[in-house]
């Protein structure tokens, strides 16, 4: 498999742009004001920005307990700033305009960042987001076509490249780990396991009951589901993660009660006794919530049971940044908009005779499953870069996972399993 490179021209560029076009000069003054925004910043968030020559950017004195941001090409860092604020912090990181100081982790660095996501900025500054903010390109609405092409972008970069830090059972979702017990000794395994035994006693699943799980990942749901005796019918738009999930159905012996699909949800006919799906519906859009809680509405038999997965965020984020285009949804996923509970509830309360009834969340859980699967794969990067991963898809995915562990470890994200059952069905939990 020979990768794509992620580069885009934007990133490649030695030479910032002020210097090698200065007809932009509206562009460096907006890099002047995007220096002079960065530094105010500075002084609200407890961490140290560090200019190449040693110096704070805010004029202050470095302090030893604080995490510290090292600026390694100040022209050029200022000018992806300015030309894209949400998008440019990120691509100067894999361009490698700034790092994390020697003896700062990436995620505790932006920790404080993500603490104060709606107060780090003055709010002076805030008043001009209308005029930064770029609109999500239509290319990436979550259409059939566009489903498939958005899916394909991330999960079938290569089986190869995920098998190298996600655990034994290829599991690419939060774990949910034992509190009883410490958090680092914990087997990953048995962590990812326990998340999916969760969402499946949820849904009641057991023996002879027909599932319909939408969004394959590489099996290990359906395979659990096999395992206590229920037939599964899983749906995914991924050519690599089917290919692998049908090997290991047929590695297991469970090819006759699990049939993997390359196949839409929208697509999907027939009745199911538990409709379960882990973190898919990020990659469904606003736009087609109402279809997908319809969809499993139609798919479910009567008194049964639905549970989903969801990363979540709070609705009043939800509501001020679903139309702006952002990094996750430029370099990692295309098309993706984290919901809220609220949106989730009302959409099915308005589209649908489902109605939430149990939420379990895990927040911190991810924060732990982010911290391994980065960990892992820095240290097996020789593997990743021999795939034909070059260094600035390195720090684009260490970026990636240390940026939403931050955000799971300061509760700006969350996650949980959702019960859905129709008005008047309630099961015990």
């Amino acid at each position: 498999m020979t990768a794509q490179s992620p580069v885009s021209p934007a990133l490649s560029m030695a030479q910032p742009i002020c210097l090698r076009r200065p007809s932009l000069r509206v562009l460096c003054v907006r890099a002047r004001l995007a220096r002079s925004i960065l530094a105010q910043v500075a002084k609200r968030v407890p961490v140290d920005v560090v200019l190449p020559d040693g110096s704070l950017l805010d004029g202050g004195t470095r302090r030893p307990d604080r995490p510290a941001l090292s600026i390694v090409r100040p022209t050029a860092l200022f000018e992806r700033l300015a030309h894209h604020p949400k998008i440019g912090i990120g691509e100067a990181y894999m361009a490698g305009d700034w790092k994390a100081a020697e003896g700062t982790d990436l995620a505790e660095l932006l920790m404080p960042f993500a603490e104060r996501m709606t107060t780090a900025v003055p709010e002076g500054w805030l008043r001009l987001r209308g005029f930064v903010d770029r609109r999500i390109p239509s290319i990436q609405n979550n259409s059939l076509l566009g489903s498939r092409r958005n899916i394909e972008a991330h999960y079938d970069l290569s089986n190869d490249l995920f098998a190298t830090f996600l655990d034994e059972t290829m599991s690419y979702s939060s774990a949910i780990f034992d509190g009883d017990q410490p958090l680092r000794t914990q087997s990953f395994e048995d962590a990812q396991l326990r998340k999916v035994h969760a969402i499946l006693d949820m849904a009641k699943v057991g023996q002879d009951t027909r599932v319909l799980e939408i969004g394959t990942g590489w099996g290990t749901l359906a395979l659990e589901a096999a395992r206590r005796g229920a037939t599964v019918t899983s749906v995914t738009l991924s050519k690599e993660q089917a290919a692998l999930a049908r090997q290991r159905v047929a590695d297991a012996g469970f090819t006759d009660t699990v049939d993997i699909r390359i196949q839409d949800y929208r697509e999907v006919d027939g009745e199911y006794d538990a409709v379960v799906s882990v973190e898919m519906i990020e990659a469904v859009g606003e736009e087609y919530w109402e279809t997908y809680f319809r969809t499993i509405d139609e798919r479910l038999a009567p008194g049964g049971i639905a549970a989903v997965q969801a990363i979540l965020m709070s609705h009043e984020r939800l509501m001020a940044t679903k139309h702006s285009y952002g990094w996750i949804q430029k370099h990692i996923f295309p098309g993706g908009l984290i919901p809220s509970l609220e949106a989730i509830s009302g959409t099915t309360d308005a589209a649908t005779s489902l109605r939430v009834t149990g939420v379990d969340a895990f927040g911190a859980d991810y924060a732990e499953t982010l911290r391994r699967w980065r960990e892992t794969f820095l240290d097996r990067w020789p593997e990743v870069h021999a795939l034909g991963f070059d260094e600035t898809f390195r720090r684009k995915w260490e970026f990636y996972l240390a940026y939403c562990e931050a955000g799971f470890a300061t509760g700006y994200l969350d996650v949980a399993q959702i019960r859905f059952e129709r008005t008047g069905t309630t099961v015990p939990a």
